[in-house]
């Protein structure tokens, strides 16, 4: 009776070649996915961007609204996220609306950007004044 190993002594380092040959297939995967993470973080900051302006924008003078809007729109947002960042706030009939536009990044925050924006948008009504 013959073991294994001695039947095929050539089978040696199989393992190591497939794993080889799956890398770069791996890697590609793990990119699409950390890619598409940060598609979906870009679209969580885009929302709360604009619930955040909004909110700000609702408890300003109509006068000072814009630059309320702005600034709150912005201020959760860090440096890399809010270098591309836009932020337009609207009244019409008493409802406020903030928009939020962010760029995607490719990769990494704070990098070059893919030719994607992602919008927030966001509507309140406008409070009265005493």
């Amino acid at each position: 009776m013959t073991t294994t190993a001695a039947r095929r002594p050539d089978d040696r380092g199989q393992v190591t070649i497939e794993f080889l040959g799956m890398t770069p297939t791996i890697l590609v995967t793990l990119v699409v996915l950390w890619q598409l993470v940060l598609v979906g973080y870009a679209f969580t900051l885009a929302g709360n961007a604009a619930d955040e302006a909004v909110r700000a924008a609702t408890a300003a003078a109509p006068g000072a609204r814009q630059g309320a809007c702005r600034a709150a729109g912005l201020d959760k947002l860090s440096g890399a996220w809010a270098g591309g960042a836009t932020v337009n706030c609207t009244t019409s009939g008493g409802f406020v609306t903030a928009d939020v536009r962010i760029g995607v990044p490719l990769l990494f925050p704070g990098t070059v950007s893919l030719p994607l924006d992602v919008e927030g948008h966001a509507g309140a009504v406008e409070e009265e004044r005493d």
